[in-house]
């Protein structure tokens, strides 16, 4: 007789807790989609997602995002840290931080990157004439440190300090069995590298997860000394956006980067054309080369002009780019493409943050991303 009681009671308080926790991730989540909070209060949600993108497959992983405005003044701009810990149906797994932080009135600017991950990736071999099918698979342990703190000089003028930390780890080139013999490139052993320098940043957006008008550029130059690093090389890095409204609801965004790099540059430090960003729809590292030209341009309605919905949007891209070993005519003989389009949904209504789910195409294939925030 007790022990049918406490069957009871365990079944009792079994589903109690189904209900409640039920019930509490109902509330969360609609907290989540239907915020109605104070714009100036800041937000900080952990939840989690479910990515993809040809690099990885599928990922599931738990994401964090905090965003505020500096003392809650919302003529700041608004300042984002999100962190990301993931594992993949390619045997990846690692975890990530990125940041845009802005002081009060915007007099500092810190704008970084941390990852740390276990990120088997096909290598192609060097150069825009690269083959299409991949050489070998990379299996190497990464961490990558990327830092910039900017103070404003004039208003949306910022100058500051650079810095670079890149450590790849037990790397294992694992040729493919259809593959030609191929020269393994520097670094195939791993390296440790530390690059310094400084940077100009002009930033006049308000919201850097959807900037619907403002520009963005800059232009850095690193030193990777071989005192400090396994390789001696230098970098310079030129990036430039303009995000321009159509209309009510659209926006026109252009992006352009180059990046220059001379010296011994180890394989993973190489420019590299591809991912979720610039040139979707290729894989990440697909072409690379010491240096790259690319640009996109994507327009975007957020949302879409239709009555049914005030959180549907959609977006549409397009891009170009090349990598090449120097500036000889000889060298930049080929452009490869990309294009596609996507849907999006405003996730986080107060602070007009849409999630992207996009597909690319290219003359070699195509590619799915589903990502939080835009591509630039």
């Amino acid at each position: 007789m007790f022990s049918k009681k406490l069957k009871l009671i365990l079944i009792f308080v079994f589903f109690s807790s189904q209900a409640i926790s039920q019930s509490f991730i109902t509330r969360y989540i609609n907290g989540i989609i239907n915020d109605s909070s104070d714009i100036s209060k800041p937000q900080f949600l952990i939840y989690p997602s479910v990515a993809f993108a040809p690099e990885t497959s599928w990922e599931i992983g738990l994401s964090s995002l905090l965003v505020y405005y500096a003392n809650r003044d919302t003529s700041n701009r608004l300042s984002e840290i999100s962190g990301f810990t993931f594992i993949t149906l390619q045997n990846q797994y690692g975890l990530w931080f990125d940041h845009a932080i802005y002081s009060d009135r915007d007099k500092w600017f810190s704008l970084g990157r941390i990852r740390f991950q276990s990120f088997p990736l096909k290598y192609h071999g060097i150069g825009i004439n690269s083959p299409e099918d991949y050489l070998a698979l990379v299996d190497a342990n990464q961490i990558m440190i990327k830092e910039r703190l900017l103070r404003e000089l004039r208003p949306n003028l910022y100058f500051g300090l650079e810095a670079d930390f890149q450590r790849i780890s037990q790397v294992d080139f694992i040729a493919s069995k259809e593959a030609a013999p191929f020269t393994m490139p520097v670094g195939n052993e791993g390296s440790t590298n530390i690059g310094l320098g400084v940077g100009l940043v002009y930033d006049d957006r308000h919201n850097v997860l959807n900037v619907r008008n403002g520009h963005f550029a800059e232009l850095a130059y690193l030193r990777y000394s071989p005192a400090i690093s396994s390789f001696g090389f230098n970098a310079v890095m030129l990036d430039t956006r303009i995000f321009r409204p159509v209309g009510e609801h659209g926006v026109l965004a252009w992006q352009a980067i180059g990046q220059f790099y001379s010296g011994d540059v180890p394989f993973n430090q190489l420019a590299l054309l591809g991912g979720d960003s610039m040139m979707r729809g290729y894989y990440l590292g697909r072409f690379r080369d010491k240096n790259q030209l690319a640009t996109q341009v994507e327009f975007r309605m957020l949302p879409l002009p239709l009555g049914f919905s005030k959180r549907i949007g959609a977006a549409a891209f397009a891009g170009t780019g090349t990598v090449f070993p120097d500036f000889s005519l000889a060298s930049i003989n080929k452009m490869v493409w990309s294009a596609g389009a996507g849907l999006r949904f405003l996730l986080f209504p107060k602070k007009d943050i849409y999630t992207r789910v996009d597909v690319a195409f290219t003359q070699e294939g195509s590619g799915f991303y589903l990502f939080i925030g835009e591509a630039f």
